[in-house]
């Protein structure tokens, strides 16, 4: 399960759901603004994974840069990169009905995703290791996206409101 941080703005997902029916490039342009509005918020979870010197990481355990493999199976199963840790930060859209947030600022590399959040429901042995994280957070990811809110927040508010003319207009 990725970890992820989420922006969420009243009313979006039925505007980007309207615009879809009245015209799907106007939907595309949306979420391309949407995305540059949130960039900030990524590329500040993106610097907050840069270590202080090469391939370590201050908060990681030195036994996660090591490949361990399942003996049963031979996958391999965990290896902390802090390059693939910045990498697999992205954003996603999720306009689904039940969802909770449109924005998802997302950790899409499975042994970063788990270096986020182990220890977060249960209390395990590599969460006690890493530290205490709470329920609903992330180590990285929460709180450096969390710093940009009041700022992506507004822009988008501004988008959505532009949209929602749109939409209306096009009724």
């Amino acid at each position: 399960m990725p970890a992820s941080a989420k922006i969420q703005v009243v009313g979006v997902k039925n505007a980007i759901n309207g615009l879809r029916k009245i015209d799907p490039e106007l939907q595309k342009e949306f979420k391309s603004d949407a995305k540059t509005i949130a960039q900030p918020a990524i590329d500040a979870a993106k610097k907050a994974y840069e270590p202080l010197s090469n391939e370590s990481h201050p908060y990681a355990l030195s036994g996660m840069a090591r490949s361990w493999v399942d003996p049963i199976t031979g996958r391999q199963l965990m290896k902390f990169r802090v390059s693939k840790a910045i990498a697999g930060v992205g954003m996603k859209f999720d306009t689904r009905k039940k969802a909770i947030g449109v924005i998802l600022i997302l950790q899409k590399d499975v042994a970063t995703a788990i270096w986020e959040t182990a220890g977060r429901k249960t209390t395990n042995r590599l969460g006690r290791s890493l530290g205490f994280v709470g329920d609903d957070q992330t180590r990285i990811i929460k709180p450096a996206v969390e710093k940009h809110l009041p700022q992506v927040e507004q822009e988008m508010e501004k988008l959505v409101k532009r949209t929602m003319r749109v939409v209306q207009a096009g009724l």
